[in-house]
């Protein structure tokens, strides 16, 4: 039997849970809104279903603490709604929104350019740690990915949205 280092471990790991989490959804950067559509306000929550999201405006957190932990998702629909499944680990799903302030805010770091600048692939990022929680933003730049690792860097923008998201949602920064 062939021995995998423990960063190829953890890297197969999270790619797996990626895998699944992504399977059945629209590729990165689908069809956008119309700035109608994205500022009517609909009641209920919003439209996604546990599913992970990265049309324009749209924004998914997904966390797991080890390689064992539950998988946490926030989904954030542009006009600020959002719905987190299993976000304590209990296996509930709960809906709400970001206020019209939160809202302005989080739409503006999505647009920021350099968010492009921090995606893995721009950035080459490979996981490091095994057992720490690894937090994934999926936006209609790509996939942004950090880890809680004693002196690994995350990146401004997207540190700014997993901050705003995570101070203002059940969704948690840190395990």
């Amino acid at each position: 039997m062939i021995a995998l280092s423990q960063s190829r471990l953890a890297a197969l790991s999270v790619t797996a849970l990626l895998a699944v989490v992504l399977t059945g959804c629209a590729p990165f950067g689908g069809q956008a809104e119309s700035p109608e559509a994205a500022s009517t306000p609909v009641d209920g929550p919003p439209e996604v279903g546990g599913a992970a999201t990265a049309g324009s405006g749209r924004v998914s957190l997904l966390q797991n603490l080890g390689t064992d932990g539950p998988l946490r998702t926030l989904n954030v629909a542009p006009d600020g709604r959002w719905e987190c499944v299993d976000c304590a680990g209990d296996g509930v799903t709960s809906t709400g929104a970001l206020t019209g302030e939160q809202r302005e805010r989080l739409q503006s770091l999505l647009a920021e350019p350099a968010l492009a600048e921090e995606t893995d692939e721009a950035r080459g990022y490979r996981v490091t740690c095994i057992g720490s929680l690894t937090s994934s933003l999926l936006t209609s730049a790509g996939l942004i990915t950090s880890q809680d690792c004693p002196g690994e860097e995350r990146p401004p923008v997207a540190e700014e949205i997993m901050l705003l998201l995570t101070q203002n949602t059940p969704a948690e920064l840190v395990g």
